[in-house]
């Protein structure tokens, strides 16, 4: 019991800190990034946690309770869906995170089962790979997101309980290294989730209990961080999720304040991400972000179990 009532006593603190921050932002004229608004999909989701979209026009929603990929064309129109509970090929156990490559493969960190599943665009299973190691010391490995650098062939998964990101050659079909350790220091994590990697191949990973954004190399060597703990503008409560636009703009969203925070390459805080008004859009808990090359924005709200489609200005 006393556990249940301290979550629930953090949560109301967060929602209260988020209104006050928001009213802040408004009095101290922080900077907005206006959008239009799109659409939004809902489709009996369960807690859905990221969204990948295709140059096939096609929208991949990972939800992850009810265990399935959901597709969707770009106007929210159900297409297929694809996945579903269990421990065999193409069967999920709580995935997490989604991925996408060059050809429109879907790559599926798929937690309970250890491993990252790679379907086709139309959802049939292609092959998996176990994301677990020999490092000494290791816990079962819990891959919560996944990106693909397609020119180096390799694919870079988070592990939470591990507090590392593994390398994997896709070309080989093996393991490469893993890269990092529990702890807060710059080659250390506590808890990654979700990451997202740039044009130049760089990687942006979401660190939630350090409530910060590493950043990476192509190789895994430190550039820089992105934010910290706080509730001013540049600060995270609980960030979630990342995406990188092709302006190398880098959003953030805090699923506790729940904003959407801009920031450069380098860390400096740009924007929040409000309407057409200049009013700070607030979002219900929002964890996987995607920005697709119209410069279309794809918002995960988790608990709202929705996905919000919105069109960057600027």
């Amino acid at each position: 019991m006393y556990f249940n009532y301290r979550i629930l006593c953090i949560f109301f603190i967060a929602i209260f800190m988020g209104f006050s921050f928001a009213a802040n932002a408004q009095e101290t004229s922080t900077p907005i990034l206006s959008t239009h608004p799109l659409l939004t999909i809902q489709y009996s989701f369960s807690q859905p946690s990221d969204v990948v979209v295709g140059t096939n026009g096609r929208v991949y929603v990972l939800d992850g309770v009810n265990n399935k990929v959901k597709v969707f064309n770009l106007e929210g129109t159900s297409l297929f869906s694809f996945g579903g509970t269990g421990k065999g090929k193409g069967k999920f156990n709580f995935p997490l995170g989604i991925g996408i490559d060059e050809d429109n493969h879907i790559y599926v960190a798929d937690s309970g089962n250890h491993m990252v599943q790679i379907f086709s665009s139309d959802g049939a299973y292609l092959s998996q790979f176990a994301t677990d190691t020999n490092r000494e010391g290791n816990k079962p490995s819990d891959p919560t997101d996944v990106v693909i650098n397609s020119s180096l062939k390799r694919c870079y998964v988070v592990d939470n309980d591990n507090h590392w990101i593994f390398f994997y050659d896709l070309e080989k079909g093996k393991p490469l290294k893993t890269i990092g350790t529990m702890g807060m220091e710059k080659m250390e994590f506590r808890f990654p989730f979700l990451l997202d990697i740039d044009q130049k191949g760089n990687l942006y990973i979401v660190e939630v209990i350090n409530t910060r954004v590493k950043v990476l190399d192509p190789e895994g060597n430190y550039l820089t961080t992105i934010g910290g703990w706080g509730v001013e503008k540049g600060e995270f409560y609980r960030p979630k999720g990342v995406a990188v636009d092709s302006k190398n703009r880098v959003f953030v969203s805090d699923s506790y304040l729940g904003i959407i925070q801009v920031f450069n390459q380098n860390g400096r805080f740009l924007y929040i991400l409000g309407d057409e008004k200049g009013n700070i859009i607030k979002f219900v808990t929002p964890t996987g972000l995607f920005i697709d090359k119209k410069m279309r924005l794809y918002v995960v709200e988790m608990f709202a179990e929705r996905v919000r489609v919105l069109r960057l200005k600027d």
